[in-house]
């Protein structure tokens, strides 16, 4: 299947490197105007020069914008940005997410709501502001970057594996809530991908962001009548223990 959104715009959050840089990129050579976002100003700025050196064509637009999707103020000025730049919106791809990892006696109150704010209140928020965007459109796509983490608990994992259960949930629950008004919407569960935020870091054995950038890309290129609601993905070779 080729992906064609010629005409359609998207927002992708945490947009700047990894797996939320490789959709972006994915989205603009499909033909789409791409709205990224990330926390941090400078890696913001350095994406919108990247990206727009490298999708020059007049066809469609680069948007960048420092947002804090866990601050619900911070989202509703993004969703006004994307208003305003791209005239509405199509997709949604939740991508934003931190990590804390300790055991639950270890974990800092703050880092629990940190780690909440960010991948659940943030996916929340953002979700919130796509729905009445998409109904002026007749219809729009959310995909939320989960993680394996959210159906396999690991030690250390209490307050990411509650988070990304969590994001498994109210994914098929949106889903189920706004199919009937042309919502699509669909969980990407990746295992160990080579980026700095993966535990471990970089390695050749393990997921590259432009594989789940793919998988994302084959979710969109589903027809109409087809929902492709779950998607895992694994590093084929991982090593052995």
């Amino acid at each position: 299947m080729t992906l064609n959104l010629k005409g359609k715009t998207a927002l992708v959050t945490g947009g700047t490197r990894g797996i939320g840089r490789a959709i972006a990129e994915t989205l603009l050579e499909a033909g789409a105007s791409v709205a990224v976002c990330g926390v941090r100003e400078e890696s913001v700025r350095a994406a919108q020069m990247e990206l727009s050196a490298k999708f020059p064509s007049d066809a469609l637009k680069v948007v960048t914008a420092t947002a804090d999707v866990s601050n619900e103020e911070d989202v509703r000025r993004l969703f006004e940005t994307v208003d305003r730049e791209l005239g509405g919106l199509d997709i949604l791809v939740n991508n934003a997410g931190i990590g804390r990892f300790a055991d639950l006696a270890a974990l800092a109150p703050s880092d629990w709501r940190a780690l909440m704010g960010t991948n659940l209140d943030g996916v929340y928020y953002c979700i919130h502001e796509a729905l009445p965007r998409f109904r002026v459109r007749g219809g729009g796509w959310i995909v939320n970057i989960a993680s394996l983490a959210g159906k396999n608990p690991f030690a250390g994992g209490a307050a990411y594996n509650a988070s990304k259960f969590g994001l498994c949930g109210l994914s098929e629950a949106v889903m189920l809530d706004h199919r009937y008004e042309n919502v699509r919407v669909t969980a990407v569960l990746p295992g160990s991908v080579s980026t700095d935020f993966s535990r471990g870091g970089q390695a050749d054995w393990k997921i590259q962001p432009e594989d789940v950038a793919e998988a994302v890309a084959m979710i969109l290129a589903m027809p109409e009548r087809t929902l492709i609601s779950h998607v895992e993905i694994r590093p084929a070779k991982p090593p052995k223990k």
